[in-house]
Parts: structure tokens; C-alpha cells; sequence
């Protein structure tokens, strides 16, 4: 299993501009084979992390949902950031630096 800490910074014109994400990343015995595990340490407000235990949730993410070998890490994070555009336009987000 390998794991790594990891930082998205929030894109401009959005909600989330001038925030630091932490998340954490862990790809399981199977990987590339199977997706790997996303979990946002630092809070953030998005339909697709469980609001409890900032999982990215595979069924609510296209990009786990329908993992292709090919896809890397870099895949993932660049998805979550277009979806910090596109979902989290509107939504409030929690105070900055706040933690699951």
C-alpha cells in the first residue's frame, strides 16, 4: 500500500480561491488496477465528500466511479479541482484551516 499527504489549492474566481487543501491519498495492493482512496483532512464543502469523514465518495466522483488503469494521481487532483469550479461555485464553505 502506498500513501501520501498531499495540498490543492483552491482555484481562482471561486469559493475556494486563496484556500490550502490537505488531503490524504492512499492506493491499495491493486493499484492501478483499482482507484485509490481520497480523503480531504483540511474541510471543504463539495457534493462529492462525505461531510462526516472528508471521503471523496467513488459513487459521487466520475473519475473513481469509472477508473480506467490508465488514470493517475495527477487525474484525480486536477478532477477535484475542476469540481471545486463547477459544484462548489456556490456553496459556503467552512471557516479556513478547519479539519476533519
Amino acid at each position: 500500500m502506498l500513501m501520501w499527504n498531499g495540498t490543492i489549492i483552491g482555484p481562482s474566481d471561486s469559493f475556494h480561491e486563496n484556500r490550502i487543501y490537505d488531503i490524504k491519498i492512499t492506493c491499495g495492493d491493486c493499484y492501478p488496477d483499482f482507484p485509490p482512496s481520497i480523503f480531504f483532512l483540511t474541510k471543504i464543502n463539495l457534493p462529492c465528500v462525505n461531510s462526516t469523514t472528508g471521503e471523496v465518495e467513488p459513487s459521487k466522483f466520475p473519475v473513481l466511479s469509472g477508473w480506467k488503469q490508465y488514470y493517475t494521481l495527477e487525474t484525480v487532483l486536477v478532477e477535484l479541482q475542476r469540481e471545486m469550479l463547477r459544484a462548489g461555485r456556490k456553496l459556503i464553505q467552512p471557516p479556513k484551516g478547519t479539519m476533519f
